[in-house]
């Protein structure tokens, strides 16, 4: 007979963890207020590219994938995993109102025994300060007949070097009891799991990880931004760097960083730090940097067109996503720049496989052709996601104009005059 768990969100971590379980022979319970997701997934369709068709479909068809938004039906799994959206406020205040709303919803149908592990990105005390005090309004005993862990995510979607279980799992628990129940869960999925020795542990860990990665390329753009002044190309730069086999790791430069995690993930940190009255300068400092980031490319493209302003330009903009080959626009610095240039009056395409539609401040976008005729009536195209996609051998042919955010089209040639960030000065078109 299958063990059972229930996954409550499926999004992008919510949906591969449940497909992880499920090819280990698990039945999984998926809860999820989402209508249309419920939908798609007794369909047997995946909404989200890293997890087939096929798993959903073979699943539902053999009754090891029920999907509902009742969350009475965790009554019967060994282990629920929280997997919901943790966003920040316009503020950037941490916005928990859908872990609070998911805790309320399963304290009422919780059993005995029950494991339940948060995964969903947050500062380091919310499971002991949030999550357990509402669980344990079940009446049931944390370390006793209910057990609490976290384990942090590290879903990167889209990257087919590193898949979901072979990616070492950070366990944790708000007892002893609690971290071994968690740990010997997710020795059943993962290759490698690494129990720490509190939930905080765990919390601030995966936000080390996401403002590392924040604070570095926020510095490798500050960087290009200065290759830019000195006329030395940062992408040479980091290759010549990169030859040294210790003491340096390589980051990249683009149009600023984007997705849910790594532009989130350290203001969390920045929230916690000053409730106890202390800061971080790195991450004030290294927002600055980022969200200034779609301002200077709007900056470099007019200085490459000879013009103090946009209005009547016609831009096409490649890639619109936070990173590329994923069809997720969540802080997609993409998404600014082409506020950008809307605001500046320009004529603003864009082409993007993955996002066939955008609204940006109600002016409604279609995702246009990649082609040859659209590449020859721009006055600029701007590479600004590089999936893998993009017709670069095309763009290169039959543009006038190539801003390159990515470098993507290093070792191409064509007619098209190429501007690439941190490439050096320009000289006007």
């Amino acid at each position: 007979m299958s063990r059972t768990i229930a996954i409550i969100g499926l999004g992008y971590v919510g949906l591969p963890l449940a497909a992880a379980f499920l090819e280990k022979q698990y039945s999984v319970i998926g809860i999820d207020l989402d209508q249309d997701k419920i939908r798609s997934l007794k369909r047997g369709q995946s909404y989200i590219a890293d997890v087939a068709d096929e798993v959903i479909e073979n699943a539902v068809q053999q009754g090891r994938l029920c999907i509902s938004n009742d969350f009475s039906n965790i009554k019967s799994a060994e282990c629920i995993i929280i997997c919901v959206p943790t966003p920040l406020t316009k503020e950037h205040v941490p916005d928990l109102s859908f872990l609070i709303d998911a805790a309320k919803s399963l304290k009422d149908h919780l059993q005995p025994g029950q494991l339940v592990t948060l995964e969903s990105s947050t500062y380091p005390g919310t499971t002991r300060e949030v999550l357990l005090p509402l669980l344990e309004q079940s009446g049931l005993t944390t370390g006793k007949n209910l057990f609490i862990g976290f384990s942090p995510e590290r879903v990167d979607p889209g990257n087919e070097e590193f898949p979901l279980t072979g990616i070492p799992k950070i366990v944790s628990g708000v007892t002893e009891n609690c971290a071994n129940r968690t740990e010997q869960l997710y020795q059943t999925v993962f290759s490698k799991v690494i129990k720490v020795s509190s939930t905080d542990t765990a919390e601030m860990t995966k936000l080390l990880e996401n403002t590392f990665r924040f604070v570095n390329i926020s510095f490798i753009n500050e960087f290009a931004v200065l290759c830019d002044k000195l006329n030395i190309n940062v992408w040479e730069v980091v290759e010549a760097a990169s030859s040294k086999p210790f003491g340096y790791t390589a980051f990249y430069p683009g149009p600023g960083i984007g997705g849910h995690c790594i532009p989130v993930d350290p203001h969390y940190l920045q929230w916690k730090t000053q409730q106890i009255g202390g800061s971080s300068s790195f991450i004030e400092l290294s927002s600055r940097i980022n969200e200034s980031m779609p301002a200077y490319v709007l900056s470099k493209v007019k200085e490459a067109l000879g013009h103090d302003e946009l209005k009547g330009h016609r831009i096409l903009v490649l890639g619109v996503t936070f990173k590329k080959n994923v069809a997720d626009i969540r802080g997609s610095s993409s998404i600014e720049l082409i506020r950008l240039l809307v605001r500046e009056g320009a004529k603003v395409l864009y082409y993007d496989p993955y996002i066939k539609e955008l609204d940006i401040e109600g002016v409604a976008l279609q995702s246009t052709r990649a082609s040859e005729s659209e590449f020859r009536l721009a006055d600029c195209v701007i590479i600004a996601t590089d999936h893998r996609e993009l017709p670069l051998v095309e763009v290169l042919e039959h543009s006038r104009l190539v801003f390159d955010t990515r470098n993507a089209t290093a070792g191409l040639a064509g007619k098209a005059k190429v501007i690439v960030l941190g490439g050096g000065r320009i000289d006007k078109a």
